[in-house]
């Protein structure tokens, strides 16, 4: 796949549209603002420090693809990317987490890429090096005797005949020829390490332990661990333990740690504190729900405000320390959602609203929209559950009366009752596939169609306005 800092605005949308149904706005959106920060990245180090990122805003109900837009965002793009809630967050003087921690949690997302990105380089390097301790561990080689008070090689008389003491030099002349043997057969298991012929086979290998979570809680809602504290202090030694593995498991293991051990961690780190001051992307899902409202209340409500105060200097810029240095957020790219139901945009405060210049607004789904989402995308609900109970030996069929009977009635359903978006069909299509689920696996089920008249006997007793309020999630 093309990196996304390589891809035009149409090549991120026509990415976007193999998972996601219509919301051309939002997406031309969000590729036109990824295409700027590639393009900014092209000017002069002057020009490119008076040139801030558009932040975003996308309005729409819940269940349209907002939230989905960002996770694909996040698989398609090599550059930091966090999705957080805004309502997570609380005042500054409040129990719970302070919106600095988005940052900081961005930091780790860059930090987690670059240092993936600098083992990746050093895995030809590293493969060697596994291979070397994987013949080792297989044909391990002769331990050195422990040194012993030697004679000088003179004879001695034992029962009345001459019996002379190994000398050094005899000793050292076996310890050669056996170190021969060893590595003739380590290169006869190096061919067969190499064509896959011991992949099964088990053997004992040093394995770095994996540091234990021994955090502390501290004020602002984050925490620190003890791995974090040696860190500060340069580090603390590595502990490794024997264990025992598959040599295909083995391989693996050897290789990443290899890998670990050549890459410069101050490199890595200088390169992410810049991934993430460049290229950082934080996606703020429900910022409508901190947005006060007509009806503004006191109690926990009170904060709420305050929590646009404290995030209006991180989305305008400013300095937030992690434990990997200071990160500036002047060029960070922020994308706000939410559904804005009760709220509206113009309810968040005015220095926040002008934070994000570009309003996206995100259309209702319509029917001829559910019928798409059931077939058109690589991971289409159809294809989903056809593909769930093919695993039991039973091969399902949906007619195109039936996807069309579905998706009708969840645009009804949504329109007569909460509107929950693509989320409805979830609801649906678990109903209609319930007493099949539960009846497999049985040897006597192996083939079944379901057209639009299985879909209406499914619901003709359930789906009136009276009784549709079950289907509500």
């Amino acid at each position: 796949m093309i990196q996304i800092q390589n891809m035009t605005p149409r090549q991120i949308v026509a990415e976007l549209d193999k998972y996601i149904i219509g919301q051309d706005s939002a997406k031309r959106s969000v590729a036109v603002a990824l295409r700027n920060r590639y393009r900014r990245n092209l000017l002069s180090d002057e020009m490119r420090e008076e040139i801030s990122p558009k932040n975003i805003l996308m309005m729409g109900p819940t269940g349209v693809g907002k939230t989905e837009i960002a996770r694909r965002l996040a698989k398609l793009m090599d550059a930091p990317f966090v999705k957080v809630e805004a309502t997570k967050y609380t005042e500054v003087g409040y129990v719970g987490r302070d919106v600095e921690s988005m940052v900081k949690d961005l930091m780790e997302a860059s930090m987690r890429i670059t240092k993936q990105k600098h083992v990746a380089e050093k895995y030809d390097a590293a493969k060697e090096i596994a291979e070397e301790k994987l013949l080792k561990a297989l044909i391990p080689g002769r331990k050195k005797q422990s040194s012993a008070p030697q004679s000088s090689g003179f004879p001695f008389m034992m029962n009345g005949r001459a019996t002379y003491t190994q000398t050094s030099e005899t000793i050292e002349s076996e310890e050669d020829r056996e170190g021969e043997d060893v590595k003739l057969a380590r290169e006869q298991v190096r061919q067969q390490l190499r064509d896959g012929l011991l992949e099964e086979q088990y053997i004992e290998i040093d394995v770095v332990e994996a540091p234990k979570d021994n955090s502390i809680d501290i004020a602002g809602g984050g925490s620190i661990s003890i791995g974090n504290i040696f860190d500060m202090f340069g580090g603390a030694p590595a502990k490794t333990k024997k264990k025992s593995m598959k040599v295909k498991e083995a391989r693996k293991v050897l290789i990443e740690q290899e890998a670990q051990k050549m890459i410069d961690m101050d490199q890595v780190s200088s390169e992410a504190v810049e991934n993430c001051e460049e290229n950082g992307i934080i996606f703020i899902d429900e910022i409508d729900k901190i947005a006060a409202g007509s009806t503004y209340k006191s109690g926990a409500d009170v904060s709420r405000e305050g929590v646009q105060r404290d995030i209006l200097p991180i989305v305008e810029g400013s300095v937030v320390n992690t434990k990997y240095g200071p990160i500036k957020t002047d060029h960070v790219l922020f994308i706000g959602a939410g559904a804005f139901h009760v709220a509206k945009p113009t309810d968040l405060i005015p220095e926040l609203q002008g934070r994000f210049p570009i309003r996206v607004t995100l259309d209702n789904l319509t029917k001829q929209d559910f019928v798409r989402i059931l077939t058109e995308p690589h991971n289409a609900l159809i294809k989903q559950h056809t593909e769930l109970l093919q695993t039991e030996g039973c091969r399902i069929t949906f007619t195109g009366d039936a996807i069309d009977e579905i998706a009708e009635m969840a645009f009804l359903m949504n329109e007569q009752t909460e509107n929950i978006g693509a989320r409805r069909l979830h609801t649906i299509m678990e109903k209609l596939l319930e007493e099949i689920s539960f009846s497999l696996p049985d040897e006597s089920i192996t083939e079944i169609t379901i057209d639009a008249a299985y879909v209406r006997g499914k619901f003709e007793d359930s789906v009136r306005k009276d009784d549709i309020d079950r289907f509500i999630l």
